[in-house]
């Protein structure tokens, strides 16, 4: 049986803040399995998104990205996004917006409704840990997951979108 919710992180735990999306992956991953949840959840955590993550959409009723971001708002957003073919916005190859496309050309569908969660970061050099500012986000942003992950519908999510300090109106597209 499919999950209904499949949440990504990204990120290289090797550098610094990068290793926000693979740390809060591990914690959600502890807490699922703690409140009897996990099966509801798949969990995908990777370096970079590839065209292959479009496969991971397939019968999801939910998707949501997690990863971390040098320009983001602090201590996060969280936002409702849509398929678009462009650049990166980050050092990963492809942005979550490019695999719902890839998602809606190969399969000739709308992807499921999908978001991110974005965590601000810091320092993503190559051997740094991660900074004491990341952790801090990465805790805010870990509460708003147990929110998520509690109540699992699209409309639920969308009127938990976020950014930085101030709620967002429901439909705000972003990218991490």
């Amino acid at each position: 049986m499919i999950a209904p919710v499949v949440v990504f992180a990204v990120g290289n735990p090797s550098r610094g803040d990068d290793a926000i999306g693979p740390l809060l992956l591990e914690r959600l991953a502890a807490w699922l399995a703690a409140e009897g949840l996990d099966g509801h959840f798949d969990l995908v955590e990777d370096f970079q998104l590839q065209i292959e993550h479009s496969l991971d959409l397939q019968g999801r009723r939910l998707a949501l990205f997690i990863d971390a971001g040098v320009q983001t708002p602090v201590p996060y957003s969280f936002l409702r996004i849509a398929p678009a073919s462009g650049f990166a916005h980050t050092t990963h190859e492809l942005p979550p917006e490019a695999v719902l496309q890839v998602f809606r050309q190969t399969e000739a569908a709308e992807p499921p409704p999908a978001f991110t969660l974005c965590v601000s970061g810091e320092r993503f050099e190559l051997g740094e840990p991660l900074s004491p500012a990341a952790e801090a986000h990465a805790a805010a942003a870990f509460a708003t997951l147990g929110q998520l992950c509690r109540d699992s519908h699209a409309a639920a999510w969308e009127r938990l979108q976020f950014s930085g300090n101030a709620a967002v109106a429901p439909a705000v597209e972003g990218a991490c």
